[in-house]
């Protein structure tokens, strides 16, 4: 999830496990690249940033594994691609056995996993106050956006390990605010600040199993959630002003060159933004 898109990505809730059915889309690729078709597992993929990258990467020729919390978000996603090959698997990430399942439907369709892009995430409610922030709801923001990346991280890490050819490539997203927060987004700027640190840990511990993993940081990708950005919002100096966004395609297209770089290459941290946007000089 992007930070500076905070509902890009879907947002994870307490459901019922018995309602984690998996949905699954088949298709035929057409204009694969030559040699093995590659396999992704995306998550937050009903929407946003999720949604954009997942399209991407099946317009290239990979299949992938669209994980979120919503059966048809997902197969909306897939309905984008026609003619690319999905395997929609409805996962709440904070949920260590919904995470399980997803990388047992992953691997039973695909065989194997080149790619995992750690995407789902929350915000956690906006304009709340440090002092009144409730701890039910800085845990729900600690559940989804760290501890979803390290279950997932963590199921990727553990196929890649043990598969053959072996290895394998993790992006996660971070975000702006895992450099510079937002006003009143502490939950928020905690938990990415934290994925920095498992995203330079895991490269590091990776390194011995061919595992690359890096990070993409995002500011003000357009989505249909972020239309409050051009229309107002908090700024360190207490005002509320509007904000240039990019197109999320932009975004899609940088992933994808950091998942198809070979493994002896890797892109450990990038930075995508609106370019006029206040980050910079944020403060």
């Amino acid at each position: 999830m992007n930070a500076e898109n905070p509902e890009s990505a879907e947002t994870a809730e307490n459901t019922p496990a018995a309602e984690n059915t998996q949905v699954t889309r088949d298709t035929r690729a057409a204009g694969r690249s030559a040699g093995r078709t590659k396999i992704a597992i995306v998550t937050g993929a009903g929407s946003g940033i999720g949604r954009a990258v997942s399209v991407e990467l099946l317009r290239a020729g990979w299949s992938v594994a669209l994980a979120g919390r919503h059966a048809e978000t997902l197969e909306a996603t897939a309905a984008l691609v026609p003619e690319g090959t999905g395997l929609a698997v409805r996962t709440d990430v904070s949920r260590p056995e919904e995470v399980t399942a997803l990388f047992d439907a992953a691997r039973d369709r695909f065989g194997r996993l080149d790619l995992l892009f750690n995407n789902a995430g929350t915000f956690g409610p906006g304009g709340v106050p440090f002092e009144e922030l409730p701890y039910d709801a800085w845990r729900h923001v600690v559940d989804t956006n760290l501890n979803g990346a390290f279950l997932c991280a963590q199921g990727a890490y553990r196929q890649m390990k043990e598969q053959d050819p072996r290895g394998g490539r993790i992006i996660n997203n971070g975000s702006i605010s895992a450099h510079t927060p937002r006003p009143l987004s502490a939950p928020y700027t905690a938990t990415k600040h934290a994925l920095t640190g498992l995203t330079k840990s895991l490269s590091l511990d990776g390194r011995a199993y061919d595992i690359a993993v890096g990070q993409i940081d995002i500011g003000n990708a357009a989505t249909d959630m972020t239309a409050r950005m051009q229309t107002g919002a908090l700024q360190a100096n207490g005002e509320t002003a509007p904000e240039p966004v990019m197109d999320v395609a932009d975004v899609a297209r940088t992933v994808r060159h950091m998942a198809e770089l070979p493994l002896e290459a890797n892109v450990q941290f990038a930075t995508v933004l609106a370019t006029a946007m206040p980050y910079v000089g944020r403060g």
